[in-house]
């Protein structure tokens, strides 16, 4: 008996990305703690603070700018990516690492930001996002009067 190629690991490919969403969308306080390899499907993300900005950068090769969302509402920002399926039709995968789909990466951000001012670039398969912080949220000097 000659087995034909079927790929058996999509439904259980379909079952994480749901998980990673599951965890993304309904508890974002841990989906930011979890390793890398726990939130596997998602793009990785580095999220810096600066003195006037928050920033974030995340891999998304592939990735046209046309098939990205990126909103701020309050203080979470929310990236939705709808990457393509490539698959060549005929051909036997050995083996398929990249995701492929649609996901959503929520983060909670450190501090309040000026969503009117948010701008976002993707370059070379990086998306950068810069956040400016809120007016408010920017550290104010205060000068000490002298007492007499």
């Amino acid at each position: 008996m000659m087995w034909g190629y079927r790929n058996w690991w999509t439904p259980f490919q379909s079952l994480r990305e749901e998980m990673d969403r599951l965890w993304t969308e309904m508890w974002p306080m841990f989906a930011d703690r979890l390793p890398p390899a726990l939130v596997r499907g998602q793009p990785l993300m580095n999220v810096w603070e600066k003195d006037d900005a928050v920033m974030v950068e995340m891999e998304l090769p592939g990735v046209k700018s046309e098939q990205l969302d990126v909103s701020v509402v309050g203080n979470e920002l929310t990236v939705k990516v709808d990457r393509p399926d490539t698959a060549q039709e005929g051909a036997t995968y050995h083996r398929r690492e990249r995701p492929v789909g649609r996901f959503t990466r929520l983060l909670r951000l450190p501090t309040e930001v000026d969503a009117a001012r948010v701008e976002a670039e993707l370059r070379n398969g990086v998306l950068t996002i810069t956040l400016p912080k809120a007016e408010k949220a920017k550290p104010r000097r205060i000068t000490v009067a002298a007492g007499k």
